[in-house]
């Protein structure tokens, strides 16, 4: 696992210190060990299924229904600018690198 950790680590340029190697070894086995008691369940009873997702209320039709008091809403807010109707957010404006 240890080599397949440094194979992995190389090929994304990855420093890693020897307790890092050894940490993501034994975490790596855990996993395929993990993967490896899944496939062995036996799902012969199971029939295939083409689609896993079950329909949800957002696939309703759209329909127009009131809306919610202005006041109200920005009653619940943490901050809002009430004069011009508007909730206040932080800055998520980031100078980029």
């Amino acid at each position: 696992m240890r080599e397949q950790v440094e194979r992995i680590a190389a090929l994304a340029n990855l420093e890693l210190d020897e307790a890092d190697l050894d940490l993501f070894a034994r975490q790596l086995g855990e996993i395929l060990a993990y993967a490896s008691e899944v496939q062995q369940v036996d799902t012969g009873g199971v029939p295939p299924t083409a689609d896993v997702v079950t329909r949800h209320a957002a696939e309703r039709p759209d329909e127009l229904r009131p809306c919610l008091d202005i006041a109200d809403v920005l009653a619940n807010a943490p901050a809002a600018d009430k004069d011009a109707s508007r909730f206040k957010v932080p800055r998520v404006i980031t100078h980029g690198g």
